[in-house]
């Protein structure tokens, strides 16, 4: 059995750890929250290309969020990276190769139809399908059975 002073000691160390990993997290937290040194744009055509460009492309770290929605550091990176590529005058499917490059097909939000991609893109209709005709095939083998005769002398 633990003495009283040693529970209460095994309390206060639980709960400096636990302020101590709350305040870390809220470090790491407020330290990708904002660049410190924001994009800025010629023109509102310049702006929109790059928004609409960037919405297409996957943050490399986030993995779930668009290069626009993401606040990591590497996120500000690439939109820096992406911005300065276009004033570079390359094309949309020029800037997506290079970062397919450095990164793979992960990057596009849409990757091409390639036979690496083909169960991306074709397994969502494989499995209806597959899922379709494993239901058909149930409700013909239900249709299908004898259903015994009623018995019209017995009463309820």
């Amino acid at each position: 059995m633990m003495s009283p002073v040693r529970a209460q000691a095994h309390a206060w160390l639980a709960t400096g750890l636990l302020v101590l990993a709350s305040v870390l997290a809220t470090g790491a937290v407020l330290a990708q929250a904002s660049d410190p040194t924001p994009l800025v744009f010629r023109d509102d055509a310049e702006e929109a290309h790059f928004h609409r460009l960037t919405a297409e492309l996957r943050c490399v770290m986030c993995q779930n969020q668009s290069l626009a929605d993401s606040n990591a550091q590497i996120a500000h990176d690439l939109r820096r990276e992406v911005l300065d590529l276009m004033r570079q005058g390359k094309n949309d499917a020029q800037i997506k190769q290079f970062l397919v490059e450095r990164y793979g097909e992960f990057v596009l939000y849409k990757p091409d139809v390639a036979p690496g991609t083909w169960l991306l893109w074709f397994g969502p209709a494989a499995l209806v399908l597959i899922g379709g005709v494993v239901v058909v095939n149930i409700v013909r083998r239900r249709s299908q059975r004898e259903v015994p005769p009623a018995n019209d002398e017995q009463e309820w």
